[in-house]
């Protein structure tokens, strides 16, 4: 007989949230992302590994960056890769987002690939259909793959992820991206630090193991990485800041910031960044200590493991 397999220190449906993971998953899924870099720096990239596969992008928010990203990982595992474009889709024509579900499990895809604007609608939407569902990116919740990316991106340059000082800066209060690489970070054994104003951080955020800086000075003092954080504008309603320059000001990097900072701290961003308002070109573009884009490489690699472990391979059995 047949039997779908995933390997035993990684055996999830889904993969909605870092919370969920324990340490042994996340490090085989890094571990996993890790030997797809050097796949992805060869000539020939693309593998029969997931041939026959479907494997479906669900944005209902726009995310060139990741979208792309997901979409090459699925080209180069050799899955059928199709991006649903819901802007033109039913759900602008009133169909709910279980129907949704239902129509999509009427295709049997092995895996959706969702961002959705609500937290929770992508763990709504797993309870309702078939296929494996990857977390994209769920309202102010989660953004898994993105953690991952950033961990792989700190873990091959510094060797290690426990023991070492995060400062996690800027907009923590709408960021998913800092929710998740809080948990992975806390999970591996990292100390990790949040630095925002007060009104962009969320109602009692030590409670998850964090602490907690309003000043950029004292928050990267000895730091091993500085994580900054795009101003998401986009998702504000009211005043959060006097200005973006007032913002820059106080807590923009710079490298008179960053000099409080460990040498060599590597600087970090998820994108897409905001020149002269969360960053200076300066200290983005240090070649020597940036690795943003680093984690925009890593992240196909990181994608590229999650529908592998993600999606049962068959394999002939007696």
């Amino acid at each position: 007989m047949n039997r779908p397999t995933r390997p035993p220190a990684f055996d999830r449906r889904h993969l909605l949230a870092i919370a969920d993971l324990d340490p042994a998953e996340i490090a085989v899924l890094l571990d996993r992302a890790d030997g797809y870099v050097d796949v992805n720096r060869q000539p020939e990239k693309k593998s029969a590994r997931l041939r026959g596969r479907t494997v479906i992008n669900l944005f209902f928010e726009n995310s060139t960056r990741t979208r792309t990203s997901f979409e090459l990982a699925g080209k180069r595992l050799g899955a059928d890769t199709i991006n649903m474009s819901v802007g033109s889709s039913s759900i602008k024509k009133g169909e709910t987002l279980i129907d949704t579900a239902m129509t999509l499990n009427a295709m049997h895809p092995d895996v959706l690939v969702v961002r959705h604007p609500e937290s929770g609608a992508v763990k709504l939407l797993s309870e309702k259909v078939e296929a494996a569902v990857i977390n994209a990116g769920d309202g102010s919740h989660e953004h898994p793959t993105q953690a991952l990316l950033d961990a792989l991106t700190i873990r091959r340059r510094c060797g290690r992820l426990d023991g070492l000082v995060v400062a996690i800066c800027g907009d923590i209060l709408h960021s998913r991206v800092a929710r998740s690489n809080i948990h992975l970070l806390n999970i591996m054994g990292a100390s990790v630090r949040v630095v925002a104003p007060p009104t962009l951080l969320p109602m009692a955020i030590e409670r998850l193991g964090v602490e907690v800086h309003h000043d950029m000075k004292s928050g990267l003092a000895e730091a091993d990485i500085v994580m900054m954080l795009r101003l998401q504008l986009e998702r504000m309603q009211g005043s959060y800041v006097p200005s973006t320059r007032e913002y820059f000001r106080f807590y923009g990097l710079d490298s008179e910031k960053l000099a409080v900072a460990k040498p060599g701290a590597l600087i970090m961003h998820p994108g897409p960044m905001n020149r002269g308002v969360e960053i200076d070109s300066a200290v983005a573009d240090d070649i020597d200590r940036s690795v943003i884009l680093d984690q925009v490489e890593l992240g196909v690699a990181v994608r590229m493991a999650c529908l592998d472990l993600l999606t049962p391979k068959i394999e002939a059995t007696e």
